[in-house]
């Protein structure tokens, strides 16, 4: 008796569209979130840093000006 292969039918892929995402409110809210102190956060070191910086300029420009 001969046995029979099966031929596996090849299925088209299910095509699938874009969901559409949750509102997430007011563009323009005050809103507090995690990422608002993150942001506010890395702007303050920013900022610290950037008067460390101009600080350590000025006094090599006033050492440099005293010589």
């Amino acid at each position: 008796m001969a046995t029979k292969k099966k031929k596996s039918v090849k299925k088209p892929a299910k095509i699938q569209s874009f969901k559409l995402s949750k509102s997430q409110g007011n563009f323009n809210s005050l809103k507090i979130t995690d990422q608002t102190v993150y942001w506010i956060v890395l702007l303050s070191l920013i900022f610290i840093l950037f008067i460390w910086v101009l600080n350590a300029q000025m006094s090599a420009i006033q050492a440099i000006n005293n010589i």
